[in-house]
């Protein structure tokens, strides 16, 4: 498989569903449009091979899926009001063996993976952000924040397993920068108003060093 952005690398199991209610998505509507609005989601024709970029998600359990998530759906990222069409929930996964469950109008996110260890290392963590920064990475880097390794490729089981290696370190900052995925940044927190924060925080830092 190609290690490039957009470009699922799991095992994915979907089942084709209806969108979830608005209602239960007004908080990742809102926030993911703050992030497409800063340039940290998006879609740019000349970098990363023109693929889109970042994806968020927000923990959601219930009785008969204790795991599960919503997050935007793959290759989203040029949509400036990504509506319900565009979000899956990714019901079961399995680390070990490089497996999501998911269902919904499209397939999740291809960095799914990656928000799946996050919430599995810490059931604290309630919402995962993963953005596409030259200014944070960079900053992040030069002040040596908890990285992954650089040859941890982008949703990649060992992307996965990276991320929850170094997570400890990156447990009090929210925050971890990804050395092998070129810009790539992410953020979690007890809520979506957490994780967005501590994003938009690192974006100011970044700017104003």
């Amino acid at each position: 498989m190609d290690n490039v952005e957009g470009v699922i690398q799991f095992d994915l199991r979907f089942t084709p569903g209806e969108p979830m209610p608005v209602d239960a998505l007004r908080e990742i509507m809102a926030w993911r449009r703050i992030l497409w609005l800063m340039g940290l989601i998006g879609h740019d024709p000349n970098r990363y091979d023109g693929y889109g970029y970042g994806n968020i998600s927000i923990l959601q359990p219930s009785a008969e899926s204790p795991d599960c998530f919503i997050i935007s759906g793959s290759q989203t990222g040029e949509i400036a009001h990504l509506n319900p069409e565009g979000y899956a929930a990714v019901e079961d996964y399995d680390l070990d063996q490089n497996r999501i469950m998911a269902t919904g109008p499209l397939n999740p996110s291809s960095e799914a993976l990656t928000h799946a260890a996050i919430y599995r290392i810490d059931p604290e963590i309630k919402a995962v952000i993963h953005a596409h920064s030259p200014e944070i990475w960079g900053w992040g880097m030069a002040r040596g924040l908890p990285a992954t390794p650089a040859d941890a490729a982008c949703g990649t089981p060992e992307m996965a397993a990276a991320a929850a290696a170094v997570y400890p370190g990156a447990r009090t900052g929210r925050i971890l920068i990804m050395a092998g995925h070129e810009d790539g940044v992410l953020t979690f927190g007890k809520s979506l108003a957490e994780a967005g924060t501590r994003m938009v925080q690192a974006m100011a830092k970044a700017l104003a060093a």
